[in-house]
């Protein structure tokens, strides 16, 4: 007797499931050699490893304040990850664009659960190469805490703003650096400042290599070089392993999760990626490009893919940006609404500066908010260049506190953003 489909299970969607199921069963899930895993084991084991880690010992401040010192139980690392949880912006996180502003749909990645993920990943790595985790953790925790809202879109329109008004570029690993170094003088270490300023998740390396830094006077060099020619962002190389782990990591966080969103968001249809040596699916391309690193890394002084695994990598970015990010669904508002709402922003907020009209928000909700806080306690923030200073607030925005604010200045605007509600179809 045969059984028939039930109506709406079409012959397509029969196909679909069977794909699906197929590729399940033949998973591209690889492991280390047994060669390299013995290895693992036994030095593990016996604690005879090749030392390659950052050691606490060696942690660069500011100011040598005990306070932030390590002790048995607290590393100076440890000490980084606390400052960044509980610096106020990182609360902010949660609501800011990972790629898909415009949708109301909670399983929709937002930039919170992108660092969480970058973290994991690149703990899970490091703890494999034998790294400093705790150094991993600052620098994966903080490396997008200056971030604009509206994502990679947000920032570029920042970027053209300021460089009109300034000939500075704005670039948000580098805002991320001014936020925990000087919006808020946390006294971060070198080493994770370094790992932030240089995570740049938009170019990738079949092979990293640290590039170790003599102190604060070259950084700040370093940094000052970002804000007058934007291409010397992209030449910025991490100090430390942990450092260039992080970097990597957040290749891997976001290659196969953007693919997942954009299914979620109907821009895509499960299935439109093809299958590369390091498969398609976010599982798969991050146990295999975890798995290639470590079998190429362990117990050296770089971080490396084999050149299969790394063209890849390449492979699969190009067809995000090609299908994902460049698509008219996922651009569809940017340009021709948020662009044009943060241009009246920010000449909004730079009038009400220099005309120290404190009524406005750039004094009451950010100006006066950060002198608040009782981390500012030598000098007050808010008397420099006034470009700079609303470049801060408006990177610190979430997606709909912009919004808000926006409507608050611009009551009868006409440029408004019109979400996907979770019942639109």
């Amino acid at each position: 007797m045969s059984r028939r489909l039930p109506p709406k299970f079409t012959t397509d969607a029969l196909k679909l499931y069977i794909s699906k199921f197929s590729h399940y069963n033949k998973s591209m899930y690889e492991e280390l050699s047994p060669e390299l895993t013995k290895q693992m084991e036994s030095e593990k084991r016996d604690g005879n490893f090749i030392k390659v880690a950052f050691p606490d010992g060696n942690v660069t401040r500011r100011t040598a304040n005990p306070h932030d010192a390590g002790n048995i139980w607290r590393t100076p690392f440890i000490r980084d990850i606390d400052k960044i949880m509980n610096c106020p912006y990182y609360n902010r996180y949660a609501d800011k664009t990972q790629v898909f502003s415009f949708y109301k749909n909670d399983d929709i990645t937002r930039r919170g659960l992108h660092v969480q993920l970058v973290s994991r990943i690149a703990r899970t790595i490091g703890g494999a190469l034998n790294l400093n985790l705790d150094l991993i953790e600052a620098i994966a925790l903080g490396h997008d805490i200056g971030h604009t809202p509206f994502g990679h879109a947000g920032e570029r329109f920042l970027d053209a703003i300021y460089f009109e008004n300034t000939g500075r570029r704005f670039s948000h690993n580098i805002h991320s650096v001014r936020v925990l170094d000087g919006i808020y003088p946390l006294n971060i270490s070198l080493q994770t400042l370094s790992g932030i300023a240089a995570h740049n998740g938009e170019l990738e390396l079949s092979e990293y290599r640290p590039k170790p830094i003599s102190g604060f006077d070259e950084f700040d060099k370093q940094i000052e070089k970002c804000y007058l020619d934007v291409f010397e962002t992209k030449r910025l190389v991490p100090s430390t392993l942990e450092g260039c782990v992080v970097r990597i990591s957040d290749i891997i966080a976001y290659l196969g999760k953007d693919r997942q969103d954009a299914e979620r968001a109907r821009v895509l249809k499960e299935g439109d990626f093809e299958t590369t040596e390091i498969g398609s699916f976010n599982a798969e391309m991050i146990n295999n490009l975890m798995v290639n690193i470590i079998e190429n890394s362990y117990g050296k002084k770089f971080i490396k893919l084999d050149e299969k695994h790394f063209s890849a990598l390449q492979k699969a970015k190009t067809a995000n940006y090609d299908r994902v990010y460049k698509s008219d669904l996922a651009c569809k508002g940017f340009n021709d609404v948020v662009e044009p709402m943060m241009r009246q922003v920010y000449m909004q907020l730079l009038d009400d500066l220099k005309n120290n009209v404190e009524s406005s928000p750039i004094y009451r909700h950010h100006v006066n908010y950060v002198n608040r806080s009782h981390y500012i306690k030598n000098g007050r923030y808010g008397g420099g260049e006034p470009n700079q200073t609303v470049v801060d607030y408006i990177a610190s925005m979430t997606d709909d506190y912009f919004i808000d604010l926006h409507t608050k200045l611009f009551p009868e605007s006409p440029l408004k953003i019109e979400y996907k509600g979770y019942f639109d179809e």
